[in-house]
């Protein structure tokens, strides 16, 4: 049976460190592997950055990042009310931003986006393997 959590943040800078931290120890309660753990803490941090920087939508909406542990997988997922959806960039050495889904690109082993069910907003995804093959 899969375990999930799923945590509601303010759109604010702060909730960008709060989800690292949240996510941190829910996958030391769940034991996973530091790597994996170190892997989704950094992915989840570019796309609460994301939501946070680039969903521009009226003030008071939240920001859910998910998380669902289910045969040896990891699913994380950020939703927010913006039906903007990110858009992969080539950046340049000398670019300051523009690399969180280059990273997300390298180190997921899957990843994606879809409108949210209800209509309103979008959810970005990634997935990682937690075992072996």
């Amino acid at each position: 049976m899969p375990e999930d959590v799923e945590w509601r943040l303010t759109r604010h800078a702060h909730s960008v460190g709060l989800a690292r931290t949240l996510l941190r120890e829910q996958a030391d309660c769940w034991k996973l592997p530091d790597d994996v753990t170190d892997t989704a803490v950094l992915l989840l941090s570019e796309l609460m950055t994301n939501a946070y920087r680039h969903a521009h939508v009226s003030p008071g909406q939240e920001i859910r990042a998910r998380c669902v542990l289910d045969e040896g997988r990891l699913l994380v997922s950020v939703a927010d009310a913006s039906d903007t959806m990110p858009v992969f960039r080539n950046p340049s050495s000398e670019d300051e931003a523009g690399r969180g889904l280059v990273l997300v690109t390298l180190l997921a082993d899957q990843w994606g986006t879809a409108p949210r069910a209800n209509g309103i907003g979008k959810t970005v995804w990634f997935a990682l393997r937690t075992a072996g093959p």
